[in-house]
């Protein structure tokens, strides 16, 4: 049993015994052991990294959030235990003299800005919109009952807790603010892990949390500002208001549009990668900067530039991946450990200091769930929900450790009341994720949730909805101009850049034509979504590359700055026998993810189709590959602009004995079904029909000769030199006398191609 245990908990008994074979280095004088101030700093670093780190997964582990394992890493580290069992290895190592102390002290302070940064891009103001009036009554209440019951009892405290010079009402705002804000991170953490994200009252909840937090950080932003005068004046506390207010207004409208483009112009113009996290970390400290100028912390302007950056259309997943890894294993364990550092539990070995402590926990968590759990009222929940909700914004957490820390450098709050405030943190957050789970536990789901439930499951399989940004590639013909429209359609509202084949200059027509093309797509994709109910798609920020002629070389550079799709509409694209030009083959070399060819065969019409209700059908052929579901969803995204009928075809060859109760003739049936299930995700109408006698591309050229005008195909790449898709494409550009758009899978890399496994698709 015992090796059993060790096995399953190696890791975190590895890094803690690590942590206990650094600790000796520190039982000796800095001079006796040769360690520099600088090696001294390291060794801090190391410490609370590793202690951190490993008390934090043994949290997570146990479902609790990994940042109070960080947070009681560093009380452990202080005087509440190390201080007090070892206090000469606590003393060398984290109380030496002011410039030693300056120094972990400043990557703490980078670290408040950091994870500000941090919160703002995960807080989805989106969210918040699409939920509705009942979060803001929720946040309404649940800020100002238990913000009323903190200011009041430090009105109450004893004198002895407040800092040397403080006021009380100075003193009864930091305290107020620190228990009305409900940690974002804690809360989502416990509602996803309960997959309660998507569900109503999941997000209802988060909502509530985002609108409480942003609300805390700018009392606290003014709060700091009036602390940092020493006394409120009416005149310094209206200039304070005016400057927090004029900030705001400029960041959400101007400022806004300025991170963007600065975000998106340095992606498009630098080389490297890294040169948008360093825009995103010049943008925070700037933002920080102008809240400072204007007499109020620099936690309002890094929290701000967050929003602004987490909103921006060009970050990526991959660049909010480092931003994010950077902060959460460095800055956030030495940030919590620093504020560990600073507690000292052994007060609360005094009966009236414990009294109080058990007195603010109480008023804390009494005046949180009160707060919400009326504010759910009023807006109509149920009581169940209500319960649930009081239970879900009662986690202070990171947020009201970092308000207690600044309080606490700025000189408003005693080191006892700090002591206080983080074991009020530590115990409301450790409650907070049991209490939840057994509330939301208790609540059933409605059937008209259900549904909701199941078309955003369909959305996060998806691939057109989970588009980031497209790369256009595009003439000045009517297939190029036709590609412009299928990219308004499919990317309406994400950013795209189009490069114009051909160099052509701004005052072109063909240019603006595709221009044009790109805004009716989307103006139709608006219109569309309007009807469906659901939330509008937003103007696409469109790129345009001219006066370059389009290569290998110029598609390559630009598909380095990241893209989800490259779409091609030229008007030479296929020779005499069905094949591509040489243009095509180094055009789709050059970018190694999914790829769009909007192609017009020899035997077309001269002008591509004008897709509507009343037009011919989409055909779409399906064989229950993912590259084929994959064509299925790009065919069903453009008849829900359109209204273009669609038909679904699966082709497969099958003996002509096989019963109708087989594996195969299920699965077959099973694929329809997916099919249809995602057809009426985008609201569209779908005919369905099975041919497995005869070969793919035979069934497909007849069923294309039966009112179809546009077939849409979802393609697997082949290995090698040129571009191929195997010979049902081929034969069905040689035989279609339609238009074709072939939706293709990553490229497969050249060096792996030889050792490539064959892979099936429509194609």
């Amino acid at each position: 049993m015992i090796l059993s245990f060790l096995h399953k908990w190696r890791w975190p008994v590895g890094i803690a015994a690590a942590a206990l074979f650094l600790a000796p280095a520190a039982a000796w004088p800095a001079d006796k052991t040769g360690m520099s101030s600088e090696g001294i700093f390291v060794l801090e670093i190391i410490l609370l990294l590793v202690v951190g780190r490993g008390l934090g997964e043994l949290l997570e582990r146990i479902g609790q959030p990994a940042v109070m394992g960080q947070l009681i890493g560093g009380i452990l580290l202080g005087p509440s235990l190390l201080g007090w069992l070892w206090p000469e290895a606590e003393r060398v190592v984290f109380s030496g003299d002011a410039s030693q102390k300056s120094m972990i002290n400043a990557i703490a302070q980078l670290g408040v800005l950091m994870l500000l940064l941090l919160t703002g891009m995960e807080t989805d103001l989106r969210l918040v919109r699409r939920v509705g009036r009942a979060c803001f009554s929720i946040s309404a209440a649940g800020v100002a009952i238990p913000f009323v019951l903190g200011f009041a009892a430090a009105q109450a405290m004893p004198a002895s807790l407040l800092a040397a010079g403080s006021e009380r009402v100075v003193a009864g705002l930091f305290l107020g603010t620190a228990l009305s804000i409900s940690s974002v991170k804690i809360v989502a953490m416990v509602v996803r892990e309960m997959n309660f994200m998507r569900r109503d009252l999941g997000q209802i909840i988060v909502s509530s949390a985002i609108i409480e937090d942003t609300i805390g950080w700018v009392i606290i932003a003014i709060t700091i500002g009036i602390a940092t005068k020493g006394s409120i004046e009416i005149g310094n506390l209206v200039v304070t208001l005016a400057g927090v207010a004029a900030f705001m207004v400029f960041s959400f409208t101007l400022g806004r549009r300025i991170v963007f483009d600065a975000i998106r112009w340095t992606n498009d113009s630098f080389s490297s990668e890294f040169a948008v996290v360093t825009v995103i970390l010049v943008i925070m400290c700037a933002m920080a900067l102008i809240t400072d100028l204007i007499g109020v912390h620099t936690v309002l302007g890094a929290f701000v530039a967050g929003i602004l950056v987490g909103e921006s259309p060009i970050l990526s997943r991959h660049i909010e991946g480092q931003l994010r890894g950077v902060i959460t294993a460095l800055f956030m364990p030495v940030f919590f450990g620093v504020a560990g550092l600073s507690a000292d539990l052994t007060v609360l070995v005094d009966p009236q200091l414990a009294l109080l402590t058990v007195a603010l926990v109480a008023i804390a968590s009494l005046g949180k769930f009160g707060g919400a759990f009326i504010g759910a009222e009023l807006a109509g929940m149920s009581f169940r929900e209500a319960v649930a909700v009081g239970c879900g914004m009662n986690a202070r957490g990171s947020t009201e450790v970092i308000v207690a820390s600044i309080g606490l450098s700025v000189g408003v709050l005693s080191h006892n009341l700090f002591t206080m405030i983080v074991t009020m943190a530590v115990i409301t957050t450790l409650a907070m994720p049991p209490t939840l789970r057994w509330a939301l536990g208790r609540l059933s789901i409605g059937e008209a949730e259900k549904k909701r439930l199941e078309r955003e499951e369909i959305d996060q399989r998806g691939f057109v909805a989970n588009l980031e940004r497209l790369l256009v590639v595009a003439d000045e013909g009517v297939v190029g101009r036709f590609a412009a429209y299928m990219a308004g359609v499919i990317g309406a509202g994400k950013p795209m850049t189009v490069l114009h084949a051909g160099g052509e200059n701004e005052s072109d027509p063909g240019v603006g034509s595709k221009l044009e093309e790109i805004e009716k797509g989307a103006e139709d994709n608006r219109e569309a979504a309007k009807v469906a109910a659901e939330q509008p798609a937003a103007r696409a920020p469109v790129t345009r590359r001219h006066g370059t002629p389009v290569s290998a070389e110029t598609v390559a550079k630009e598909a380095r700055k990241g893209y989800g799709m490259l779409l091609v509409g030229l008007g030479r694209a296929l020779t005499t026998k069905g094949g591509f030009t040489r243009r095509i083959d180094e055009i789709a070399g050059a970018f190694d993810g999914p790829l769009c060819l909007v192609l017009k065969p020899a035997t077309a019409g001269r002008q591509m189709p004008r897709l509507g209700p009343e037009s011919g059908r989409i055909l779409v052929p399906v064989n229950g590959t993912s590259v084929a579901r994959r064509g299925a969803e790009l065919a069903l995204a453009i008849a829900s602009v359109t209204g273009a009928p669609v038909k679904m075809l699966y082709v497969a060859r099958v003996g002509r004995d096989e019963p109708r109760d087989t594996v195969s003739h299920r699965r077959r049936e099973a694929v329809l079904k997916d099919i249809v299930a995602l057809a009426d995700r985008y609201g569209v109408e779908v005919e369905t029909a099975i041919r497995s006698r005869a070969a793919a591309a035979d069934a497909i050229a007849r069923q294309a000769g039966r009112g179809v005008v546009l077939i849409v195909m979802g393609v697997a790449r082949r290995p090698g030199e040129e571009l191929m898709f195997g010979e049902t494409t081929s034969d069905v550009l040689q035989r279609c006398r339609c238009p074709v758009v072939l939706l293709s899978d990553e490229r497969v890399p050249r060096d792996d191609a030889a050792r490539a496994p064959s892979r099936s698709g429509t194609g």
